[in-house]
């Protein structure tokens, strides 16, 4: 099956990559990573191959920006393992209380069939009847929808809350997204980035080669943690929407642990 990745997070970006047949001459070459920010890297926790020079930072594990005050600042680290593929959260939460609407907007410039996906997404959250409700705004959203550059090496990019609020923008490749993409298969990329927005990390946090294929790999708990969602399954989860990687044209609706995971956050 054709894997697409997730390559998306207080400052990490998570970002959803692309297989490398995807790959042209408008893509620029990687520049040079120091040893020294690959030991930052790695001391942060984060796996430190094949890590990607971006606009003021690194992309990690194909999935998670780091930016340059990232590597520099100190940092405590959060993990609580009790599997091996089960719904995970940050310590970074959205501030709630008791009922909170986050506005969602999209740049006009990008397609008209973005907009119909990310309703479709909105849709599936409000969908659970969470403390947290989504609604579409004509600008200046939460969370706004822009147009990553054109060297982005991923499908879409987001990240994890800040002082209690939502991050604030999804970056979408609309070069290997095309212009008239899957609905359903876009509303999930929609959703999984929306996820890390709110604080979700991938179900299969600790073995990424579950969905993605290639071998055991680690995400790290990383300085935004790792903490296990109770009451969600410590055996793998195959169709879960947080899943690291998608199959091309797959549509991934929340299954009965993600409302699970949802319900018990939010």
């Amino acid at each position: 099956m054709k894997l697409t990745r997730l390559l998306l997070l207080p400052a990490f970006v998570v970002a959803l990559g692309f297989t490398s047949c995807q790959q042209d001459a408008e893509v620029t070459t990687k520049e040079e990573v120091s040893q020294e920010v690959l030991t930052q890297i790695s001391n942060l926790g984060f796996y430190n191959k094949n890590v990607e020079r971006t606009e003021g930072g690194y992309i990690v594990e194909g999935d998670i920006f780091l930016s340059e005050k990232d590597l520099t600042s100190a940092h405590n680290t959060n993990a609580l393992r009790v599997g091996e593929a089960e719904q995970y959260r940050t310590t970074n939460l959205v501030n709630a209380g008791t009922g909170r609407n986050i506005t969602l907007s999209i740049d006009p410039k990008l397609p008209a069939s973005y907009a119909t996906a990310l309703d479709e997404a909105i849709a599936r959250y409000n969908a659970e009847g969470l403390t947290i409700t989504m609604s579409r705004v004509a600008s200046g959203g939460n969370i706004h929808i822009v147009a990553a550059p054109k060297s982005a090496q991923y499908l879409a990019s987001a990240g994890f809350p800040t002082s209690g609020n939502p991050y604030n923008s999804i970056k979408v490749a609309t070069r290997y997204i095309g212009s008239t993409p899957n609905q359903s298969w876009f509303a999930t990329i929609l959703a999984h980035e929306i996820g890390h927005c709110i604080g979700f990390r991938h179900t299969d946090y600790m073995d990424r080669a579950y969905s993605c294929g290639g071998s055991y790999t680690n995400e790290g708990a990383s300085t935004v943690g790792a903490v296990h969602v109770p009451g969600t399954p410590t055996a793998q989860d195959p169709n879960s929407w947080m899943l690291a990687c998608i199959g091309s044209g797959q549509n991934r609706p929340f299954n009965s642990n993600d409302k699970i995971a949802l319900d018990y956050l939010y």
